[in-house]
């Protein structure tokens, strides 16, 4: 893991822990809590073990423990103290710091604990609602301020697509409506499918058939499915690609493909603002967000 962020200026701290620089500093200059190092032209920085600390000292000071007692623990009991209260408590702000913490620290059993405390109070669809889509706005966020790195992104996503996977297998015999089908998948070089993995496991808890296909499709795949006799409705999740200076030319392919056919196709995403200036055949629907679809569904 080369690329891993190995140091860390104190606005990315303020960034990801969500306590002000200046706070920061006064732990720092009070308490001893953090001890910044400083490059050879002076310019402090923070190490992961830093980010690790400072993670652990919000969850304890959020859980009424007082900035001069965690002065006074230890490295290592704040480590397993922070750890504890991170399993014991099943609180959406509690639980979205524990998760910052487990993705920096590539902890793929911190998060496990945490979402199954998670789950002995909330449903799937509530930890999805109030932690998970919370978490992953933050993320983007984190990603503006270039904090975050490509794999610490990626870890944490494919934690949350094993669950959303979990989940909707859980669902798979409970099919009610077999005369539809939803087709869901996204553009080519698109790689960001968590709400589109999360829109099919919404629509099969509402007992609908879907068929998943996932990253990365070429438009023309979509001519098999309308050779078949079942009513098709495909979904495309747009949130990078087509870049801009090819998505009108996309929509355009989208528009002849789905002519003279009494199926439906639907896109969603931030893309789909580029192209709302376009005559769609009226079979073709836009929705800024997977949240504005699901509530027609």
């Amino acid at each position: 893991m080369n690329n891993i962020k190995q140091d860390f200026t104190i606005k990315d701290l303020e960034n990801i822990s969500g306590i002000k620089a200046h706070t920061i500093r006064i732990w720092e200059k009070r308490y001893n809590l953090l001890e910044p190092k400083r490059t050879e032209t002076n310019i402090r920085y923070y190490t992961p073990v830093d980010l690790t600390k400072l993670l652990n000292i919000v969850l304890l000071n959020n859980n009424s423990f007082k900035i001069s007692k965690i002065a006074e623990m230890s490295e290592e009991d704040i480590t397993l103290k922070s750890r504890e209260l991170a399993f014991e408590t099943a609180t959406s702000d509690e639980a979205i710091n524990t998760f910052k913490l487990s993705m920096f620290q590539f902890d793929k059993i911190l998060f496990n604990n945490s979402y199954h405390t998670l789950l002995h109070k909330k449903t799937f669809r509530e930890i999805f609602k109030d932690v998970f889509i919370p978490f992953l706005e933050h993320i983007g966020l984190l990603w503006h301020t270039e904090t975050l790195l490509v794999a610490h992104e990626h870890f944490i996503s494919n934690l949350i697509a094993q669950k959303i996977q979990i989940n909707t297998e859980k669902l798979q015999y409970n099919i009610i409506d077999t005369n539809k089908t939803y087709v869901l998948f996204l553009p080519e070089n698109e790689i960001h499918e968590l709400g589109l993995l999360y829109l099919n496991y919404e629509l099969v808890l509402r007992g609908f058939h879907t068929v998943y296909l996932g990253q990365s499709l070429p438009l023309n795949n979509l001519n098999y499915f309308l050779k078949s006799e079942r009513e098709i409705c495909f979904i495309a999740a747009l949130t990078i690609q087509p870049y801009d200076d090819k998505i009108e030319a996309y929509f355009t392919e989208i528009n002849t493909i789905m002519t003279n056919t009494k199926n439906q196709f639907i896109a969603t995403g931030r893309k789909v603002d580029k192209v709302r200036h376009l005559k769609l055949n009226a079979n073709i629907q836009l929705y800024d967000s997977i949240r504005d679809l699901l509530k027609v569904i």
